[in-house]
C-alpha cells in the first residue's frame, strides 16, 4: 500500500500559476504510474494528468494541455503538477493517485484505474 499527501493548493488570480506536490510513502514509488485528477462542486472527478513509472510518458486532456505539466522525482518519491495560465474553470479539489497495474511505459487516464488516492488539495482561481 502507498500513502499520498497533496500540498500546494490555494487561491490564485486568473492567469497565475501554482505548483502542486504529492508526497508518497509506503511501497516502492517506481512500482506506480501516477496521476492527477480534479473534482469541482457538483461535477464528477476528471482526469488532469498522468505519468508513467519512469517519467518517460505523460498524458493530458485537451482542457489543460499546454498549460499543465506533470513530473516526478523518483529519488524523492514525489510527483508534481505545474499549473500555468490558470482559469476560473480550473477551480476544484485536486487529487493525486497511484496506479500499480499500469504497463511500465504507460499511464492510464480513468479514475477506476487508480488504486490509491490522496485527500486532495483545494485550488481556487478567482479575482
Amino acid at each position: 500500500q502507498v500513502q499520498l499527501v497533496e500540498s500546494g493548493g490555494g487561491l490564485v488570480q486568473p492567469g497565475g500559476s501554482l505548483r502542486l506536490s504529492c508526497a508518497t510513502s509506503g511501497r516502492t514509488f517506481t512500482d506506480y504510474a501516477m496521476g492527477w485528477f480534479r473534482q469541482a462542486p457538483g461535477k464528477e472527478r476528471e482526469f488532469v494528468a498522468a505519468i508513467s513509472r519512469s517519467g518517460g510518458s505523460t498524458y493530458y486532456p485537451d482542457s489543460v494541455k499546454g498549460r499543465f505539466s506533470i513530473s516526478r522525482d523518483n529519488a524523492k518519491n514525489a510527483v508534481y503538477l505545474q499549473m500555468n495560465s490558470l482559469k476560473p474553470e480550473d477551480t476544484a479539489v485536486y487529487y493525486c493517485a497511484a496506479d500499480r497495474r499500469a504497463d511500465a511505459t504507460r499511464a492510464r487516464t480513468t479514475t477506476s484505474s487508480y488504486d490509491y488516492w490522496g485527500q486532495g488539495t483545494q485550488v481556487t482561481v478567482s479575482s
